[in-house]
């Protein structure tokens, strides 16, 4: 199979990439660390084009892969070349190397593309000094560096097609070996390619395998090789012209194990691509293509697909071979039991019809014996008796004395036509028993090879079986991996509600700023918890209407479970906010590294939630089996959701204390007599959210954290002054807001009782010192205007992010232009792609809804499953799941618990065997990745299982 470009594909593919120039550089992607895509627009025109280091350039039309964050180099690209127009492109001389200039004058900038050997990508300014370079190396013998800030060496590329002398080529041809091919010769030679010389080659009614004999090389054919060379140099030329290129892609044809689909009994698979129809091709299977580029396109696009089908192809000839191979060994093993049977009954008969002659010899060799000769005596006995011409003598051919028998050499008188046979003599034995024995050999052998067809009939038919389930797995592995595409929320931490609303969350911090940079739109809620590691949740709001509860609490549950609390086993609250609350905009605009936001106004807490999880399956259903799946993740109704609330759990505070620095403004040195007081408290358990007991209703606090050396967690604390504060006023904690003049419960008494005993005799000042070593600032008044400015430091950061539950009205701040433009340009440079560069593989509203109603998690016995789909989620989610455990922390890695799991699903007497087969062919890698670290599985009849 043909893997990258030869110099007539670079020059046919240079001349059609022209019709690019003009265009202007939106966007660089990389699909891998070799392959790499510029997005160019033209007004309305749009194309991508596509290089890949030392195998192939050209455009596509294809979706590919591309990274979640730009690499290194793929930044560089986008610093220099993004918004230039491509000025022009060009083949360097006729070397395999492209060069790409962006830009003109001294703004111009260069991307070469070498395409031979290992390759290379190199991005230069306007006079060749590398400022990037993809494999840094030196040239062989030769003083030249690729590297960053050396010339790029455009000079040396050969830039005239050197044409040899027919001197040239008798030498060649003349110095070869007697085996080799003119191919093998030639090729390395020429700049043309294989392709192109058997063309030409095959013109002058030569192939190009023919081996340089010496009977071969006359004058005529060294004219007419040199004559080929010139004409494939004058080919190259004309495949600069674009009307003379074209798209062809040869086939591989192969006959099938079993009938595909449609009836067809042969595999075809691309084979090569070329950019003209040469004479080797005709006759031969292609498909033909408008362009070189789309030929070129199609046959890399579909190289995984193409893999797929013949991987599947190799795995059902390899199951049909072993087939064979048991019926082969079966047939083997029968046909020599019966030619043993065959032989024993003719040596039987051979004793018998030769009776007195065998009694002679034995008595021969008996009395031998009995005189106690050694056995090499009796064999020169034996051979003097043949040479006196003894009859029974003759008829001895071997003596096998060490198993005390000789060889007798018996012919049958009654039938001529068979040959004379040495038949072994036991020497114990009379000629009676000798030939009994040979009929009882007979006998042993017809009962093992009745004994071998009644077990080689079993072992045929389970292998049979067994061929039948591999093809039939390699078919159904096939088919899911042709429709399994993965959807773009799987690279995510997901799940779907159980009121059918997309919930993701990040992995890590490059995650999760993507996903709120990338996927959080308008009227998707944000959802997080203040804990170390605590993943940034999105659930994803099509519609744009009011998140029930329910879902906010399961979302909660995701965004407390994917964090430190995880392990520490502690039970904490998760808190809400709407998108439009959370911006990478810091106050006074300082930097926010990626995964930490700022979060403005009010923070909704959640009650709090249990450790739970679940891990199930989900299945892909067929178009038609949708709609009996309508109201399987229906939103609750006002009651339902009512009664869910009742029995919630109420939140308590924290007792642990956080890692904290507390600091106090200096322009509020007025309201406290130690402005510069740091106060320093470790918590053995981690950066835990603390909810005070005491509610404070006369400070507005803006919170927001900072990473420090020490990974710790800073908070700041602004206050003001609110108006109509009364001085020597009662505790905010044993004041009640005028929004809260309902009758307290009798333990709220009781704590408020306690309360003002032990503060009482505190002052304003010192119980707000108090509350800021506790950091917290207790509940604010729903009547206090107030901003939040929350910095939420999560996915894999070392610091938490610690606010107080408020109840203020949302409020913004406006920076300045250029704070927003400087903080703009760190976001693009920290690896995340602006607004205008969201994912192309982001579905619509009813894309989206479309994929969500086509999964269940409760399959129907007349339900039409595509494939399977694991998934990790709160467990309440997974009530009426038809496969599913309950997961909660625990000691057991995840991968094994996964595996035992599906264990068990497949095992459920319940599951048909559609279902079975589903879940046996998921990929492992798909099963654990979703899962916490540490967990402990529950299911009915777990224990039994792993029994």
């Amino acid at each position: 199979m043909k893997a990258k470009f030869t110099s007539a594909d670079i020059v046919a593919m240079v001349g059609e990439l022209k019709a690019l120039v003009g265009m202007r550089v939106k966007q660089v992607y990389d699909v891998d660390s070799k392959t790499y895509l510029f997005k160019l627009v033209r007004q309305e025109e749009k194309a991508v084009l596509i290089f890949e280091s030392g195998i192939r350039i050209h455009t596509t039309e294809y979706d590919w892969p591309k990274g979640m964050a730009p690499s290194g180099f793929s930044s560089k690209l986008r610093k220099h070349l993004k918004n230039k127009r491509l000025a022009t492109i060009s083949q360097l001389g006729v070397d395999r190397i492209v060069d790409l200039q962006f830009g003109i004058n001294e703004a111009a900038n260069h991307v070469i593309v070498e395409l031979y050997d290992r390759g290379n990508v190199v991005l230069t300014d306007n006079n060749f000094i590398i400022l990037n370079i993809l494999r840094p190396r030196q040239a062989g013998s030769e003083d030249v560096r690729f590297a960053v800030r050396e010339k790029y060496p455009i000079a040396g590329a050969i830039q005239e097609v050197p044409e040899p002398s027919q001197q040239d080529v008798i030498e060649w041809l003349t110095a070869a070996k007697e085996t080799d091919t003119v191919k093998k010769i030639i090729v390395p030679k020429v700049f043309f390619g294989p392709a192109v010389l058997e063309h030409v080659l095959l013109s002058r009614e030569i192939s190009a395998n023919t081996k340089l004999r010496k009977a071969v090389l006359t004058p005529d054919f060294f004219k007419s090789i040199h004559s080929s060379i010139v004409e494939g140099n004058a080919f190259l030329e004309k495949l600069k012209q674009p009307d003379l290129s074209t798209g062809i892609i040869s086939l591989k044809v192969e006959p099938r194990v079993k009938a595909a689909e449609d009836g067809s009994m042969e595999i075809a698979s691309y084979n090569e691509f070329h950019p003209f129809l040469f004479k080797q091709l005709e006759g031969s299977r292609v498909e033909h293509f408008a362009t070189f580029g789309q030929a070129v396109d199609a046959f890399f696009s579909m190289q995984e697909q193409q893999k797929i089908d013949l991987r599947a192809h190799n795995l059902e000839k390899e199951a049909v071979k072993k087939l064979e191979n048991v019926k082969l060994d079966h047939e083997k093993r029968l046909n020599a039991l019966e030619g043993t049977q065959r032989t024993d009954l003719e040596k039987a008969m051979l004793i018998e019809n030769n009776l007195e002659l065998v009694e002679k010899a034995l008595y021969a060799v008996r009395s031998f014996v009995a005189s106690q000769y050694s056995w090499d005596e009796i064999g020169h006995m034996i051979k003097e008796a043949q040479h006196m011409g003894d009859p029974v003598a003759c008829t001895i051919k071997a003596l096998h004395l060490d198993r005390n028998q000789f060889g007798m050499l018996l012919s049958n008188s009654f039938e001529n036509d068979l040959s004379p046979s040495v038949v072994d003599i036991d020497i114990d034995l009379s000629a009676y028993a000798n030939a009994r024995r040979y009929f009882d050999m007979k006998k042993h052998a017809a009962r093992k090879q009745q004994k071998t067809i009644e077990s080689s009939a079993k072992a045929l038919k389970s292998a049979q079986k067994k061929t039948k389930e591999i093809l039939k797995q390699v078919e159904l592995t096939t088919n899911i991996a042709r429709t399994r595409k993965s959807y773009w929320f799987e690279k995510f931490f997901w799940f779907i509600s159980s009121e059918n609303y997309l919930v993701i969350g990040g992995r890590d911090a490059q995650q999760n700023e993507v996903i709120v940079k990338k996927y959080m739109t308008k009227g998707d809620i944000y959802v997080h918890a203040d804990l170390h590691g605590a993943s940034s949740v999105v659930i994803k709001n099509p519609s744009g209407g009011e998140i029930p509860p329910k879902t906010l609490n399961e979302a909660g549950t995701m965004a407390i479970c994917y964090s430190a609390a995880w392990e520490a086993k502690v039970v904490t609250s998760a808190w809400w906010v709407h998108h439009h609350q959370v911006t990478k905009t810091a106050p006074s605009g300082e930097y926010l590294t990626a995964g930490s936001f700022m979060i403005r106004g009010k923070k909704n807490y959640l009650p709090p939630l249990y450790l739970i999880m679940g891990f199930g399956f989900m299945f892909r259903l067929d178009e038609e089996s949708v709609p009996a799946h309508q109201n399987d993740r229906k939103v609750w109704t006002a009651d339902e959701t009512t009664a869910v609330e009742d029995n919630a759990i109420e939140p308590e505070g924290v007792d642990e204390q956080n890692e904290i620095d507390v600091s106090t403004s200096e322009d509020e040195a007025g309201e406290s007599a130690f402005p510069d007081t740091q106060i320093n408290l470790i918590n053995p358990i981690g950066n835990l959210r603390q909810n005070s007991l005491e509610p404070a209703a006369d400070e507005e606090i803006i919170v927001y954290s900072q990473a420090t050396k020490s990974k710790t967690t800073t908070v700041q604390v602004d206050r003001k002054k609110v108006k109509g504060q009364k001085k020597g006023a009662p505790p905010p904690a044993a004041k009640a807001s005028e929004g809260e003049q309902k009758q307290p419960k009798k333990l709220s008494k009781a704590k408020m009782r306690k309360i003002k005993q032990r503060y009482g005799d505190q002052d304003d000042e010192e119980r707000e010192l108090r509350m800021k070593i506790l950091a917290s600032a207790g509940k604010q008044s729903q009547n206090t205007e107030t901003e939040e400015g929350y910095d939420c430091r999560s996915g894999g950061q070392k610091e938490a992010c610690d606010d107080e539950d408020s109840e203020q009205k949302t409020t913004d701040r406006t920076l300045p232009e250029s704070t927003k433009t400087e903080a703009r340009t760190e976001e693009q440079q920290d690896g995340v792609e602006d607004e205008d560069d969201a994912d192309e593989d982001l579905p619509s509203t009813d894309d989206l809804t479309a994929i969500l109603n086509s999964l269940t998690g409760t399959p129907l016995p007349e339900d039409v499953l595509l494939y399977g789909v694991p998934v990790c989620a709160p467990y309440s989610i997974m009530t009426n799941y038809k496969f599913k455990v309950k997961v909660t922390p625990g000691t057991a890695k995840r991968g094994k618990a996964a595996k035992i799991a599906l264990n068990m699903f497949q095992h459920d007497k319940t599951a048909s065997q559609r279902e079975k087969d589903l879940l046996r062919v998921t990929k492992d890698q798909d099963i654990a990745r979703n899962m916490p670290g540490k967990v402990k599985l529950s299911a009915p009849n777990l224990q039994k299982l792993r029994k």
